[in-house]
């Protein structure tokens, strides 16, 4: 393959919902641009781009995969990228590396949430984007209900540059306003015939047609005027317009196609390359220092690393842009992440499974090469005279999360290498070795998402695991003062152990003021801080430790000692093992021995004092609370409102817009851990949502009362 300039690559994210038709229509594009001899479907697994076996089993794409498509000398990188939200990371990858996006609809359900989601996000990274209405050949195809939902939500954003003359089972029709001709197919698809636009579809077109031309005009003064002279644009003129709203993202053109017919691919891609913007023509995107990274091929070399995989016979493929610089089989870069040399063997070009071997890529392509020793996704290679670092891709907080451990414990050192690994092909997908929890934590977006991983470990690396209810990370703390002391004494022959300490605890919020006294039934204690520690717990809030010792009665040389005992039991709530705190501690009177007081007794006598203390505190269990937004068609609103009140759901808001409903609420993580599946069931999968931690939160009485229960028969078995 030769190597194409930067001004005539274009590279653009394949995106659409589950069912949309995406890798039925990449077979489309590589066959029609040459790139395969003919083309797979999904339902024999021998499509190019659903190579991996787990995707050949369940017929869904799981991994974004790369593919190019030559095309009127332009080269075209297309990333197909899967469909469910639950593989949302590829597609997060995608559009961050892409300059272009092409939207796929499924004509037979229009505009679902799942796009709308995707859009989210084309939006936030302000990336140009074009829309397939596909499927136009399905008996239930509805196009004008499909373009009256975009319209609806995107408003003038969305301009048809063809419409459909027959959709449905019969679809073999497009009339295409660019060129006002009517194009047919015959049954096998491919190259169209192009026929006079029928005197039926003649008043359809031309209203259409200047609607397309006011919107190419509005994006340039120059053609605005012309189109008031002329009152009409030159197919030239029409496409720079055109060209000019979509770099802006003002505009979202609008193509028609059949992928499984092969209807419409060759012209999609014929105006694509025309009207998608190549890496030059936008923004260049920014370092970790602010620096523009601009597409120049004489510029230093620079390399970002957007996807890896684990190819059976291959081993590791990493997937890669050229930011700037251009690259060549041999050279010799430097990890700007990691600090380590690589070398760039050999260079590859993909068509999904298929790979074909190029000498160099200039600045703003995309290749792939293999056997390298210490990249990972994400990571930055530079050449000497390059100091750029690319930020890492924000993928979303994970959804969906179980604990994980192999059927044969024998297993479970290889089963964490191989997750860990697959955490690089699928960066969404998290594992924690949890010491709180005291369990192996697998996270993700989403049952479907975490299906996928186990079906992998057992298919592909035969390791047999199952899944378990993770166990909550709950806090426990205190909800008024309390004093306890406790003497630790043991002799045994030689030298004795001796250590008493008198402390009280009290609830501590931040900027909280140290009492002067407290008062325990007829006794009143008074404090003086002679040293205080704030010590911030790792697993959030804090500890406060008070030194209010009058006399000498303990050593200053025995307070870390106490501290230490303090420490240890708030890691060890007494009611449900579960981490302490906001608790405040003053030590303030004790005993040593001259002889027999040492480090060990102080620390056994701090933790048993302060563990009797917490007890009489009014100890309560703080439960984690998620921040929820659940994206919901408004016909399934009161529906997914009862069921989010029925997990003790706090709702915050409501917000209407085009269809779709954004409930927010603060939701228990207990309540949430099979809700993505729930969610699903409820709304027929066209509902999603995302969830953020937000604060601990006093559990009810009842809740409370249960979970100690349950802790005290898991204490006695």
């Amino acid at each position: 393959m030769k190597t194409y300039k930067t001004e005539d690559i274009r590279n653009i994210a394949l995106i659409g919902g589950s069912g949309s038709g995406k890798t039925t229509l990449a077979e489309s594009l590589l066959f029609e641009s040459g790139a395969i001899n003919r083309r797979g479907d999904i339902a024999s697994g021998t499509t190019a781009c659903d190579y991996m076996p787990v995707e050949k089993e369940y017929g869904y794409t799981v991994f974004s995969k790369l593919f190019t498509c030559i095309w009127q000398d332009h080269k075209l990188n297309f990333v197909d990228c899967a469909g469910s939200d639950d593989f949302i990371g590829g597609t997060i990858s995608a559009l961050d590396t892409c300059e272009s996006c092409l939207a796929i609809v499924n004509a037979v359900y229009g505009l679902e949430v799942g796009l709308i989601n995707r859009f989210r996000h084309i939006e936030a990274q302000h990336k140009p984007a074009f829309i397939a209405v596909n499927r136009l050949d399905d008996e239930k195809a509805d196009f004008a209900t499909a373009l009256s939902q975009l319209k609806e939500y995107f408003g003038g954003k969305v301009v048809p540059l063809q419409y459909p003359v027959n959709p449905g089972a019969g679809f073999n029709a497009v009339i295409d306003l660019l060129n006002m001709k009517m194009l047919q197919w015959k049954e096998e698809g491919g190259t169209p015939e192009e026929l006079e636009i029928p005197a039926s579809e003649a008043d359809k077109a031309e209203e259409m047609r200047q609607a397309m031309i006011e919107s190419a005009a509005e994006h340039d003064d120059s053609l605005m005027e012309k189109f008031f002279e002329n009152g009409t644009l030159t197919e030239d003129e029409l496409i720079e317009g055109i060209r000019l709203g979509v770099t802006k993202g003002d505009m979202y053109p609008l193509f028609c196609i059949s992928g499984l017919k092969n209807m419409g691919v060759r012209r999609t891609m014929a105006i694509m390359s025309r009207l998608a913007p190549s890496p030059l023509e936008i923004p260049a995107p920014l370092d970790t220092e602010g620096n523009e990274v601009k597409p120049i091929s004489s510029d230093p070399l620079c390399l970002y690393f957007f996807k890896t995989t684990m190819e059976h016979h291959i081993g590791e493929v990493s997937f890669f842009k050229v930011m700037s610089g251009t690259l060549s089989e041999g050279v010799e870069l430097t990890n700007a992440n990691r600090g380590s040399k690589e070398r760039i063997g050999q260079l590859f070009v993909a068509a999904g499974q298929n790979r074909e071997k190029v000498e160099k890529l200039e600045a703003g392509d995309m290749g792939c090469t293999v056997k390298l020793k210490d990249v990972r996704c994400g990571n930055t290679l530079n050449d000497k005279e390059s100091t750029h670092i690319i930020p890492p891709v924000k993928y979303p907080a994970a959804k969906f999360r179980r604990a994980i451990k192999a059927v044969n414990t024998g297993d479970s050192e290889k089963m964490t290498e191989c997750i860990n690994r697959m955490t690089e092909e699928d960066p969404t997908w998290k594992i924690e070795q949890s010491k709180e929890l005291r369990q192996t934590i697998i996270s993700g977006q989403g049952e479907f998402h975490l299906r996928t991983l186990k079906w992998r470990l057992e298919n592909n690396d035969k390791i047999q695991v199952e899944f378990i209810e993770p166990r909550i990370p709950y806090r426990e703390t205190i909800t008024k003062p309390a004093r306890a002391d406790y003497r630790h004494k043991k002799q045994s022959g030689g030298a004795g152990q001796f250590g008493e300490v008198h402390l009280i605890v009290e609830p501590y919020a931040e900027g909280k003021a140290l009492p002067s006294v407290f008062k325990f039934g007829n006794q009143e204690f008074k404090v003086v801080a002679r040293d205080t520690q704030e010590i911030p717990l790792e697993w959030g809030g804090k500890l406060v430790f008070v030194n209010s010792i009058v006399g000498g009665s303990i050593d200053a040389r025995f307070m870390p000692a106490i501290l230490k005992g303090i420490m240890e039991r708030m890691e060890r709530g007494p009611l449900t093992d579960s981490y302490a705190r906001d608790v405040r501690v003053i030590v303030y009177d004790g005993k040593m021995h001259p002889v027999d007081s040492n480090e060990v007794s102080f620390m056994l006598a701090g933790r048993n004092a302060f563990s009797a203390a917490f007890r009489e505190a009014a100890p309560k269990i703080l439960e984690p609370i998620y921040d929820v937004v659940v994206s919901v068609p408004s016909d399934f609103v009161g529906d997914v409102m009862s069921d989010l009140q029925g997990r003790r759901a706090t709702i915050m808001g409501m917000d209407a817009h085009k269809g779709y409903t954004d409930l927010s609420a603060k939701v228990p993580l207990k309540e949430l851990s099979s809700y993505s599946t729930t969610l699903s069931s409820i709304s027929g999968g066209r509902a999603s949502f995302t969830m953020e931690f937000s604060s601990y939160e006093l559990v009810p009485s009842d809740v409370q009362a249960k979970l100690i229960s349950e802790h005290a028969d898991a204490t006695e078995e």
